[in-house]
This record gives structure tokens, sequence and C-alpha cells, in this order.
């Protein structure tokens, strides 16, 4: 693969369906390949193949769509170390970047424009023991956490983990429920009833069109 290249699942444009630009016109960049295997995982069709392709065509591409937002996720965005020259060509660009990353790598690198998004694993995720804990010195306020939750015993721990870390003195944490496990007024409900400082959100974009990739 060249230097200049990248493993390419897909680019399409669709709404945000989550965090702070949820609902607005986005471009998703979505690489191919992940370390972990979150047992509630939607995007197995991640992990193999792809495409290859160059950086330049990638940015030629997300110009051609139009969006003034670009978020850069997987599979796991930082598998591929080449794809901080991407984040960083599209900021120079003048785009609005965010990056979903799983935090089992190091987000030290990011490019200090990009939104980073990154998702804690949870037990219930089977993944728990991936999580870097490293990363959160790493954390600015535009930054965001986000813990996806299984069950009462996921938000248990997610309470108990944020609080230890103090993670929403860094920056805004996002509670989320996995659709099909957890009841999103239940987790609603216990976000309520503990006081908790985090912003509740569901996947608009599953809501919309359900899981269907591309979307």
């Amino acid at each position: 693969m060249s230097k200049d290249s990248l493993r390419i699942t897909e680019i399409f444009y669709s709404l945000q369906g989550e965090g702070k630009t949820v609902g607005l016109p986005t471009t998703f960049i979505r690489l191919t390949g992940c370390p972990l295997r979150c047992g509630y995982c939607d995007t197995e069709y991640a992990f193999y193949g792809g495409k290859t392709r160059l950086i330049e065509d990638i940015v030629q591409e997300v110009s051609s769509l139009g969006a003034k937002y670009i978020n850069v996720t997987g599979g796991e965005p930082l598998a591929q170390k080449r794809v901080h020259n991407l984040m960083s060509k599209l900021c120079d660009a003048g785009y609005c970047v965010s990056l979903e990353t799983s935090g089992a790598l190091n987000i030290s690198d990011v490019d200090s424009r990009v939104i980073k998004v990154l998702d804690v694993k949870t037990p219930g995720s089977n993944e728990v023991d991936k999580n870097k804990h490293s990363n959160y010195q790493y954390l600015t306020e535009q930054d965001q956490v986000k813990y996806v939750i299984c069950d009462k015993e996921d938000f248990l721990w997610s309470k108990e983990h944020m609080q230890k870390h103090q993670l929403n003195d860094k920056c805004e944490v996002l509670f989320s429920p996995v659709q099909g496990l957890l009841e999103a007024t239940e987790l609603a409900n216990w976000v309520l009833e503990n006081k908790l400082a985090v912003r509740f959100q569901i996947q608009l974009h599953k809501y919309l069109w359900g899981d269907v990739p591309g979307k």
C-alpha cells in the first residue's frame, strides 16, 4: 500500500446520527479494519476487504459531496497510521472533522483541530480490557466520550468509570443504549434518577433507516 493511501470500506453522505452535530448533513469516511470485536458491533462488514484509495482521491470525493462536516470512522480508523495525514489535509481544507475511535489505540498524535469521539468499552462490549486509560489526558473541551450501554450493569460501571476518571470535567460525556438490548427510555430514566451530567442520545440514523450500510 502506498504511503499516501488508505484502505477504505465506504464514503457516503448522510445525516449525523450521534453527538454534537446530530442531524447535520455529514460525509462519512469509513476505514477498513479493527483490532476489537465488540459484541454489539454493527459494522462488522468493515473488518475486512475495502479498497485502497489515494488520500488525494479521498479528499476530492469528499469535496464533491459538499458537506461541511466530515466524520472519520471505522472499523477503528487509528489502526491505519496514515489516517493522520488524511485528517490533517481535511482540516487544512476547512472542514469540521471528527474522529470516531475505540480509545484502544493512542490518540496523542491526532491533529488538535480534529474532534475526538472516544468510545469507552463497557463490560457488555466484551472488550473492556482494551480501554487505554492514558488517552484521557489528551481529551479537550471540544471532544466527547461515549459509553454504549447494554444493561444496568454497564450503566453502573459507566457511571463509576466516568466519575473515577473525571471525564465529564474534561469534555462532554454521552450515554447511548445498544439498540435491541436496552430500551432507550430505561436508560433515560436511569440518567435522570442518578442526576448524571451526561448527554443521553439515541442513534438517529437507525431510527430513520435501520441497519442499512452507508446510511
